[in-house]
């Protein structure tokens, strides 16, 4: 590593964040790394729903990319195109500026972002939930929805504004319905008129089961917990209709609500696609050391590649945070290897075990296949979040206790309007239009879906 060069890290989630940080402690400064990301945070995802449910402030899930991390520069832009020929980036800033940038090796961890299904509707009144200003608000619409229940004398109208659905029922749209019943009911003890209001939560996805991904018997215990609060699980139903005044479910059933939450999952980013090399259903081909084939040079992982899976021949990994975070790791170390530090190594992990919040005591969790459920699982649940999250950690753990010991503020904050959320394509990041400032009320960013959710 005696001649300094330039490592180029597009996107600054788990497995970009991850590389960054990796890289840096193994290079010491010998090597420029430039992570272009269009925030200056780090997204810790699995927490976000708090956030939602107003038990975390939105600082505690973000951690900082500017730190203590020699030779790493931030560049607060978004990556357009590459030139793979030339080896060169081009970029666009915060203020719009345009630029480029050379690079020696290049890792992209673009990410995912919002899988859209074809229903009419959908990108103009569903809201999405993948980032701080999507979860603010959210948190915002439900304090509001209740206020504005509570104001009215329509029966119709305080039903419906009390109605909420929320479509995909895995590990994020489960707890994102957990949180936001706990916050609706909450709400509801400081309105008298709304004492004897039920507070419907719906829960749709066209899967069998709630939680596939789990355990069949983790399944169970938090169907049966989120039942016995009170939610309606509608398994095998999904989503074929959404209007203003509300959601048309696939069995026929019209339910009317102001709140359609959208966690049917995640695609890989658009960009990857746009590079012209080899792709697997959007996500970048990789070999086992998470190279490019054909170009060394270039390394990809997270949820935007393709890795084989090598605990499953024949599989690619899943699009999870476990193996974004440990494929950053792999790839800064063979990026290392690649400049003579170290020995170049395959990636391979299998999933040590899920861990799902459900918001009061419950929870749901499968450490190393061993099956837990209610306290016991969320002392799991809660100790796993401390331990992945880089910093913060006296701060969230601050914060539950005093989730324990006080009742929650229920105030809306008012810091995030509907056009700057739109459920795009796009990530929510890039939201945002390239001035810097939200689109404009009535559009939303690439696609030209219109902004149509009113709290009014």
């Amino acid at each position: 590593m005696a001649q300094r060069q330039r490592v180029v890290v597009i996107g600054g989630g788990f497995a970009g964040f991850t590389a960054v940080r990796t890289l840096s402690r193994i290079a010491k400064g010998a090597i420029e790394i430039v992570l272009i990301n269009p925030t200056d945070y780090f997204l810790y995802l699995p927490l976000l729903p708090e956030v939602a449910a107003g038990i975390l402030d939105p600082r505690k899930v973000a951690v900082p990319l500017a730190g203590d991390y020699p030779g790493v520069r931030h560049l607060l832009a978004t990556a357009d195109t590459v030139d793979i020929e030339a080896r060169r980036v081009k970029c666009t800033d915060a203020e719009g500026n345009h630029r480029e940038l050379g690079y020696d090796r290049l890792v992209i961890t673009v990410g995912s972002v919002n899988k859209l299904l074809p229903v009419p509707g959908v990108a103009e009144y569903a809201l999405g939930f993948r980032s701080i200003a999507e979860a603010l608000y959210l948190r915002d619409h439900l304090i509001r929805q209740v206020e504005l229940a509570d104001a009215s004398d329509d029966p119709e109208e305080r039903k419906a504004r009390c109605t909420f659905v929320v479509v995909g029922a895995g590990y994020t749209g489960t707890e994102v319905a957990a949180q936001g019943q706990l916050l609706t009911l909450d709400i509801r003890e400081h309105r008298p008129r709304l004492r004897d209001r039920p507070m419907r939560w719906i829960l749709a996805d066209i899967a069998p089961r709630i939680l596939p991904e789990l355990d069949e018997r983790l399944s169970r215990a938090s169907h049966r917990t989120l039942s016995e609060r009170g939610m309606e699980i509608r398994t095998g139903t999904s989503v074929a209709e959404v209007t203003a005044e509300g959601v048309k479910l696939s069995d026929g059933e019209f339910v009317a609500t102001k709140s359609l939450i959208w966690c049917v999952g995640v695609r890989p980013d658009p960009m990857v696609e746009s590079l012209g090399l080899p792709t697997v259903k959007g996500r970048l081909v990789v070999d086992e050391y998470l190279r490019v084939p054909g170009h060394p040079e270039i390394f990809s992982c997270g949820d935007a590649a393709a890795v084989p899976d090598l605990t499953r021949p024949g599989r690619y990994t899943a699009m999870t945070a476990q193996h974004a975070g440990r494929q950053g790791r792999r790839a800064a170390r063979n990026i290392a290897a690649s400049y003579g530090h170290g020995e170049l190594r395959p990636y391979k992990h299998k999933d040590l075990g899920f861990v799902v919040d459900l918001g009061g005591t419950g929870a749901a969790a499968d450490p190393l296949g061993i099956p837990l459920s209610g306290m016991v699982a969320k002392v799991v649940t809660r100790g796993y979040h401390l331990l992945a999250i880089p910093r913060n950690r006296l701060r969230i753990a601050g914060s539950w206790l005093l989730d324990l010991l006080a009742p929650r503020q229920t105030v809306q904050l008012d810091v995030v309007r509907s056009p700057a959320t739109p459920l795009t394509h796009t990530t929510p990041e890039a939201a945002h239009s390239r001035d810097g400032n939200p689109p404009k009320a009535g559009a939303s960013a690439k696609t030209g879906a219109s902004a149509k959710r009113s709290d009014s």
